[in-house]
């Protein structure tokens, strides 16, 4: 089969694409990214010696771009993973977050289906269902979401609907708690935690940390979006979570214990986002588990592994943050005593 993974050289998009290479030898993978601040060629480099892989550089809201991918590669599936992803960005330049998550989805659907593509999976964000005090979200809650850019998340999940509706796509929509491991972009709580405390610099947490999200790691994600791909029916919802809920503050203990530093670093401050901060994440997937998945990295060596492939890999992530786009978005977003010292 030949896939399409775009926004392939971001985080869980690259990931993905090593799992595919790896576990199904007659797949080819074409990555098409627009090399934005969060997807870099240095993710993908070890791809690039694979004759099944190619990589190609475009956006998905041009739908020129995309009508020549998909003709060139003869694709027959697309799996995508182009967005814009972080909340507090969000709150920053939501217009972004429109343009990639709604309308490049858009374009993308009206693509696949001129071209007669055979599966389109959306990948998608447990924070379009919002905050739940109490319980999980199933595939069937409402969509609540709080910030522009789970806002952006739902408007492109909806997109999906009406195509496979109206148009008859197969598009199928996976929802995904946050993941973590190796080649996250460092804004978000463990990739950015980690790179500051290794260089003795403090991390910011919103309040108390007593914010809870359910944590997957990144080879569990995506070997359900796989699942998803091959077994999945057309026009369901798939949740994919571990059931593995843990709060912010855990996490931050555990890294500084992990990376040998004292507690002093960490600073408590003003939760920008209020309230639209979501206090909970936790969701069933007992849907993606009756096709046979199930998570097989627990969370304490997860977390363990990732921090020590940071470790090992100072050169790809100190690259990132010399960038000045990186450093003017910590300025903005952390101010004086944080941003200033990146």
């Amino acid at each position: 089969m030949n896939i399409l993974v775009t926004g392939g050289a971001g985080f869980i998009g690259s990931n993905y694409c090593r799992l595919v290479l790896n576990r199904r030898p007659g797949d080819c993978v074409v990555v098409f990214d627009a090399l934005t601040y969060a997807g870099n060629l240095s993710t993908i480099e070890d791809l690039e010696r694979n004759e099944r892989f190619r990589f190609r550089e475009g956006r998905i809201e041009d739908p020129g771009a995309v009508r020549r991918v998909l003709k060139e590669h003869r694709i027959e599936a697309i799996v995508n993973f182009a967005a814009e992803t972080h909340n507090d960005r969000s709150l920053l330049a939501a217009g972004d977050f429109l343009r990639t998550n709604v309308i490049g989805v858009h374009v993308l659907l009206d693509c696949a289906r001129e071209a007669g593509v055979n599966r389109f999976v959306q990948v998608s964000t447990d924070e379009v269902y919002g905050s739940i005090e109490e319980g999980e979200f199933t595939e069937e809650s409402p969509l609540q979401p709080n910030t522009p850019y789970s806002a952006s998340k739902a408007a492109g999940d909806l997109q999906c609907r009406a195509h496979f509706v109206a148009y008859g796509v197969p598009v199928i929509v996976t929802r995904g708690g946050n993941t973590y491991g190796a080649f996250q972009y460092p804004e978000k709580l463990i990739s950015f935690f980690t790179t500051r405390l290794m260089d003795g610099k403090k991390v910011p947490v919103y309040g108390e940390g007593n914010q809870v999200r359910e944590w997957i790691h990144v080879e569990d994600h995506c070997s359900g979006i796989d699942v998803v791909l091959r077994n999945g029916r057309p026009g369901e919802i798939y949740n994919i979570g571990d059931r593995n809920e843990r709060r912010n503050m855990e996490i931050v203990d555990v890294l500084l214990d992990e990376l040998d530093k004292p507690r002093e670093l960490v600073k408590h401050i003003p939760d920008p986002r209020k309230g639209a901060h979501d206090k909970r994440y936790s969701m069933n997937a007992d849907k993606i588990r009756a096709l046979g998945w199930e998570p097989a990295v627990p969370f304490d060596e997860g977390l363990r592994a990732t921090i020590r492939w940071y470790e090992e890999n100072e050169q790809w992530w100190r690259a990132i943050c010399a960038e000045p786009e990186y450093q003017a978005f910590a300025q903005a977003f952390y101010g004086p005593g944080l941003g200033d010292d990146l």
